[in-house]
């Protein structure tokens, strides 16, 4: 487990305020913005988000429909866009896309926890605590 992934589950969960989190990836540097987009992408999948959970992860972020992440994640397969959402290269659109990103991950493993881990699971990100 690094501070990346805990930060992101942290995000996701609603443990830590996603002005903090935007804080930290704008600290970033582009390569590393990039890579982080790229891995919380992955873990989108992971997590078997779905096509449906798109409009939803808009509404929680807030973002307007026409922002490109938002387009993106409301057309065609899933992982493609996630893909493509992650591959956005203008820093605005990048944050755009790490909000929404986190919206999807909040949207899929809160669906997972409910559906496969009520009983308790080996996952050690469903194990964190609010941030101090």
């Amino acid at each position: 487990m690094t501070e990346r992934d805990v930060m992101l589950n942290e995000l996701a969960q609603g443990l830590r305020p996603m002005s903090q989190g935007i804080e930290w990836f704008d600290a970033l540097s582009p390569e590393a913005q990039s890579e982080t987009l790229r891995y919380l992408s992955h873990h989108c999948i992971q997590a078997r988000a779905v096509a449906e959970d798109g409009p939803e992860s808009i509404r929680r972020d807030g973002l307007r429909p026409t922002h490109t992440p938002a387009v993106l994640i409301t057309r065609g397969r899933i992982d493609q866009q996630l893909g493509k959402i992650a591959s956005l290269t203008p820093p605005d659109e990048r944050r755009k896309a790490f909000r929404l990103l986190i919206a999807v991950l909040a949207i899929a493993d809160g669906r997972r926890r409910e559906r496969f881990c009520t009983d308790g699971c080996g996952h050690w990100w469903h194990g964190l605590s609010v941030a101090d």
